[in-house]
């Protein structure tokens, strides 16, 4: 006796769910082969995606950065892209280009280092220095915002640990284009000894702005870019002094765009001292006294005790037109009475 057979309706519907589900494998796995992540329902909010050796960084569905972490000789942020999607770092040496001052090969995008802890040098990357990716302590994504908690080892060139980093970086979903992003690390000292900060110039939250942002050309004649401190100090008279806030910003493809960092209140030295070049680096260092005021050599040194710990805090703004435009003082204010901000 012949089975009862279903409806030819029902048969339709049977081949159409078979159909949905062996696509959405096959489109899985095409989707693993590509080291890209898989697809979610919604692109809304900050998204943290991990690749191969490092993560993508979306908000509302657009790249903002990159986190490179795996075999370099220290972790950083690179692309970093701003209102418009514009780039707001340089590309070289990341990316190979002839459009570029191809100088100080270290300073790739967005980073934290300094060139004396212990008397080792981290920044230049030449002395075999590593601060070296052990893992991730959290990946988040959200819709307001994302957080990446990351733990570091510092590396001398013999591979023994001179001190270690937990990192927490929030970047923020907010209205418009603006582009926020929290870089709060806390290092650690050894157990068995001290760790000291060394006095000196090189250091410590760094970028790198984009290349038609330089407050001087390739040519060593004016650029269009400006630099301004929070205490009013302009371009070239911002090196080595102290203020809240430092803002770098100039044209790219045609827009004026900018970056500031902002030095938290609760920071060790606060306010924060700012090795910020006409070529383009901008860092806040509070340790390089002995550079900035020719003061005797050693007066920028600070010592974390055995088994102790140490935390800075900063904020990237990421924003349109110059500091007055882009209100880059009422974004301090809001950084430095937020509550967020410290956690």
């Amino acid at each position: 006796m012949l089975e009862k057979l279903a409806p030819l309706s029902q048969y339709r519907e049977i081949m159409r769910t078979k159909a949905s589900s062996t696509i959405l494998i096959a489109f899985l796995f095409l989707a693993v082969l590509a080291g890209r992540p898989f697809p979610s329902a919604a692109a809304d909010g900050v998204q943290i995606s991990q690749l191969e050796g490092k993560l993508r960084v979306e908000i509302n569905g657009q790249l903002f950065t990159e986190y490179h972490y795996k075999d370099v000789p220290r972790p950083f942020f690179y692309p970093v892209l701003g209102p418009d999607e514009l780039a707001m770092t340089r590309k070289w040496p990341v990316e190979q280009t002839t459009d570029e001052q191809q100088d100080h090969p270290h300073q790739r995008g967005l980073w934290y280092a300094h060139s004396n802890i212990d008397g080792f040098d981290f920044w230049t990357e030449g002395k075999r220095c590593k601060i070296d990716h052990q893992k991730f302590l959290a990946l988040e994504p959200g819709k307001d915002s994302g957080t990446i908690v990351e733990l570091n080892n510092w590396l001398d060139p013999d591979g023994t640990l001179v001190c270690s980093d937990t990192r927490t970086i929030r970047i923020y979903n907010r209205p418009g284009d603006q582009r926020l992003l929290d870089f709060n690390i806390t290092f650690q000292a050894p157990s068995n000894k001290p760790v000291v900060f060394g006095d000196d110039k090189d250091g410590t939250l760094a970028t790198r702005v984009a290349e038609t942002m330089r407050l001087q050309d390739r040519n060593k004649k004016p650029g269009q870019g400006h630099i301004v401190l929070s205490t009013g100090l302009r371009d070239e008279e911002t090196w080595g002094k102290r203020a809240d806030w430092c803002d770098y910003y100039g044209p790219v493809n045609g827009q004026t765009v900018g970056v500031a960092i902002f030095d938290h209140p609760d920071n060790p030295r606060h306010p924060t001292w700012w090795h910020v070049r006409d070529y383009g680096l901008l860092a806040a260092n509070p340790f390089g006294i002995h550079d900035f005021e020719n003061k005797p050599k050693g007066s920028g040194e600070l010592s974390v005790g055995a088994g102790q710990s140490i935390t800075f805090r900063y904020r990237l703004y990421y924003h349109r037109g110059n500091e007055t435009q882009a209100a880059v003082a009422d974004h301090y204010h809001e950084y430095a009475t937020s509550k967020s901000a410290k956690q």
